[in-house]
C-alpha cells in the first residue's frame, strides 16, 4: 500500500524569463511535518502553490492519497482537504473573523421557515469551540481590521480547519512573528500533527525547521537538491545546499570609528489613532560610524518611533539631522535631507506592488536626472538603473526591471527596497526588521551591508525583534518598553539576558 499522502513527480513551472521549478519530485507521508526549504525566489511558494490549485504545472503529474489529481483551483484543492496559510493572509479587513473563514461556503438556514439566511450566530459558537480544541482561541464577532497579525494568522489556520483540510501547507508563518508568537506557532504546529493532520512548512528558517520538521526537501534556483532526514542533518549542512554555498554564520565586525552627531532626538512623543501615548519622551542621539539598535517586544512602540523620525506619522519634542531641526518637515524633505528608510511593512509603506521594480527602485528620485527632465519621464533611464541594482543585489525577477513588484517574493521584495534605500547614500539610515522574511544567504548579506554603510561614517538606526541580531550588529542597544525607552548602552556591556530582562520590563536601570 502507497504511505505517502501526495506525490508531486518531475513537476516545472515557467513564468516569462524563468523556470520556478524544474523536473522537481517529492512524496510526503500521512502524519508527517514536511519543509520545503531554499531561499528567497527557489520556487517553494510555486510548487506548493500547485498544489494548492493556484497553478497548474507546465509538466509534471500530481498525486492525492495515490490518485492522480488535476488541482485546477484553490476550490479544487479544499475539495481534496488541501488548505493553505498564504505568506501575505488573504482575509477581508471590515469582515469578522466568523465571516472570513465561511466565506464561500455560508452554512444557510430558513428565516420564517422559507427565506435563505446565514447562521452566523451558530457559526459563530461553532467557530469559538473549534478554536479552543487547537488552542486558536479568538473572539469570533471581532473584524480583521481590529486584531494583530498573529491573531490573523489564527483565522486562516482556522479556515482551513472549518473546511477540514488534511493537508496543511503553511508559507512562510513565521515572517511576520515575534520571538514568542513563533514558539506558540510552532507547538500549533505539532498539536495538527499529532491529530493526524499533514504539515507541509514552506520556509527557510532552519532552527525552526529542526524543531519540528521530520524530513525537509531543499530547492536551489528551483531544482531539488536533496530530500534530508532533519533530525540527522544540521542545519550548517542545510544553510549551505540551500544557498549553493559556505555560508558564514559569525558576524564579522571591525572597531567602531565614532564620528559627528548625525541624529539628535529628544524629548518625542508619538500618540496614536486613539490618542494614547505609544511612544513616551524618548531621547537618544547616533552618530556618524555608530549603529544604534532598539529591541523590544513587538507593540512597544519601536516602530512608532521609527515612524516619526521618517515622517511618517505626527509627533511632539524634538528631531534634529545633522544639526538641522526636521520635525515639521515633509517625508521628502526628511528624505532629502539625508534619511534613507526601510519600513517594517515592505508591502503597504515600502513598495508599489502594481509598478515595476525598476520603477520601484527609482521611487525616491524619479522627478530628478536622468529618470526625469522638464516634467517628462524617460523609462530606458528606469531600465538601466533597475538592472543595476538587480545585479548588485542579486534580486530574483522573471522579467528584470520590467518585472511586476506583486509577482516576485516576499524577500526579493525586500531586497528592492534596501537596495533602493542604501544606494541613496543617505547619512542617517533606519533599518525596520530588515531580514523579516528572508533567507541565511540574503541575512547575511544583508548585515554585511549595513556594517558596510556603518564603515564609511553612515548613522544606523536598527530595530529588529530578533534579539541574536541586535547582540551581532549593535554599538549601542536601547531597549523599549510599553514606549518608553528602558536604558540605553554600549552594547558590550550587555549581555542578552539583560536585554532580554529590559524587553520585559522586569529590569530598571
Amino acid at each position: 500500500m502507497n504511505d505517502y499522502i501526495v506525490e508531486m513527480r518531475h513537476i516545472t513551472k515557467r513564468f516569462p524569463g524563468i523556470v520556478a521549478n524544474d523536473d522537481v519530485s517529492i512524496s510526503i507521508k500521512k502524519g508527517e511535518i514536511y519543509a520545503i526549504l531554499g531561499e528567497n525566489g527557489a520556487g517553494k511558494s510555486t510548487l506548493m502553490s500547485m498544489l494548492f490549485g493556484m497553478y497548474e504545472p507546465d509538466e509534471g503529474e500530481i498525486f492525492i492519497r495515490g490518485k492522480r489529481e488535476s488541482i485546477s483551483s484553490p476550490a479544487y484543492a479544499a475539495k481534496l482537504n488541501i488548505g493553505m496559510v498564504h505568506q501575505h493572509f488573504k482575509l477581508v479587513q471590515n469582515y469578522t473573523i466568523t465571516e472570513n473563514i465561511i466565506l464561500g461556503m455560508e452554512p444557510k438556514s430558513r428565516f420564517l421557515g422559507f427565506l435563505p439566511s446565514v447562521d452566523v450566530k451558530g457559526t459563530n459558537k461553532k467557530i469559538a469551540e473549534l478554536s479552543k480544541r487547537y488552542g486558536l482561541e479568538v473572539d469570533p464577532k471581532k473584524k480583521i481590521e481590529e486584531i494583530g497579525v498573529s491573531t490573523q494568522q489564527r483565522v486562516e489556520i482556522l479556515k482551513m480547519l472549518y473546511r477540514e483540510a488534511e493537508i496543511l501547507i503553511f508559507d512562510e508563518p513565521t515572517a511576520v512573528l515575534t520571538p514568542q508568537e513563533i514558539e506558540f506557532l510552532l507547538e500549533i504546529i505539532r498539536e495538527l500533527r499529532n491529530s493526524g493532520k499533514t504539515i507541509i512548512l514552506i520556509t527557510h528558517k532552519l532552527e525552526e525547521i529542526k524543531k519540528v520538521a521530520d524530513r525537509c526537501a531543499i530547492l536551489c534556483r528551483g531544482k531539488l537538491v536533496d530530500v534530508l532526514d532533519v533530525k540527522t542533518t544540521s542545519t550548517k549542512t542545510m544553510a549551505n545546499l540551500m544557498v549553493g554555498r559556505e555560508i558564514n554564520f559569525r558576524t564579522e565586525k571591525t572597531e567602531a570609528n565614532f564620528g559627528e552627531k548625525v541624529l539628535s532626538v529628544s524629548g518625542l512623543d508619538v500618540r496614536n489613532d486613539d490618542g494614547v501615548s505609544v511612544v513616551k519622551d524618548v531621547s537618544f542621539d547616533i552618530k556618524a560610524g555608530e549603529i544604534f539598535a532598539v529591541a523590544g517586544v513587538s507593540g512597544n512602540g519601536q516602530e512608532e518611533l521609527a515612524d516619526a523620525i521618517a515622517g511618517l506619522i505626527k509627533s511632539s519634542g524634538s528631531i534634529s539631522l545633522k544639526g538641522a531641526d526636521i520635525s515639521e518637515m515633509t517625508v521628502r524633505e526628511r528624505s532629502e535631507m539625508g534619511i534613507s528608510y526601510i519600513p517594517q511593512d515592505r508591502q503597504e509603506v515600502g513598495l508599489v506592488l502594481d509598478f515595476s521594480l525598476g520603477e520601484n527602485l527609482a521611487l525616491k528620485d524619479y522627478y530628478k536626472e536622468p529618470f526625469c527632465k522638464n516634467g517628462i519621464l524617460h523609462h530606458k533611464a528606469f531600465l538601466i538603473h533597475g538592472q543595476k541594482l538587480i545585479d548588485e543585489y542579486d534580486i530574483r525577477s522573471g522579467q528584470g526591471a520590467k518585472t511586476q513588484v506583486r509577482s516576485m517574493s516576499g524577500g526579493n521584495q525586500q531586497k528592492a527596497i534596501v537596495a533602493r534605500e542604501i544606494i541613496s547614500d543617505s547619512a542617517l539610515m533606519i533599518f525596520v526588521q530588515p531580514t523579516r522574511g528572508l533567507d541565511i544567504g540574503a541575512i547575511e548579506n544583508i548585515h554585511r551591508q549595513i556594517l558596510s554603510e556603518r564603515d564609511k561614517g553612515k548613522a544606523i538606526l536598527l530595530i529588529s525583534l530578533e534579539l541574536e541580531e541586535i547582540i551581532s550588529l549593535a554599538d549601542t542597544i536601547g531597549v523599549m518598553y510599553s514606549g518608553e525607552m528602558q536604558t540605553i548602552a554600549a552594547a558590550g556591556s550587555l549581555t542578552s539576558n539583560q536585554v532580554g530582562e529590559f524587553m520585559m520590563g522586569v529590569r530598571s536601570v
